[in-house]
């Protein structure tokens, strides 16, 4: 007797933005790249502060310990984010140097 196996395959994942969401590719942007960077590192600044400020909180018995592990994920995910964000652009930097002209 044959054995007949139909493997059950979801449906099609549909993403909640699509690819390009939050991508600023117009014409009309014109914020230099500096003072976007200057932007992202007070984000993960203001990230990293946040969750010292839980931790504090936590510490003095006013905020819960789900609050303070919650910013610090957030701020630890951030600061990942940036760190893997300036390794590329360090490699990009790299490989337009190395370029022969």
């Amino acid at each position: 007797m044959p054995i007949h196996f139909e493997p059950d395959i979801p449906e099609t994942l549909v993403p909640a933005a699509s690819p390009s969401a939050g991508v600023r590719n117009t014409p009309s942007d014109t914020t230099p790249i500096p003072e976007e960077f200057a932007r992202a590192v007070d984000g993960v600044t203001s990230s990293l502060q946040q969750a010292e400020s839980a931790e504090d909180n936590f510490a003095h018995g006013v905020g819960s310990l789900e609050n303070a592990v919650y910013e610090r994920a957030r701020a630890d995910i951030a600061l990942s984010v940036a760190v893997a964000t300036t390794g590329r652009i360090l490699q990009s930097v790299q490989s337009l140097f190395s370029m022969q002209v």
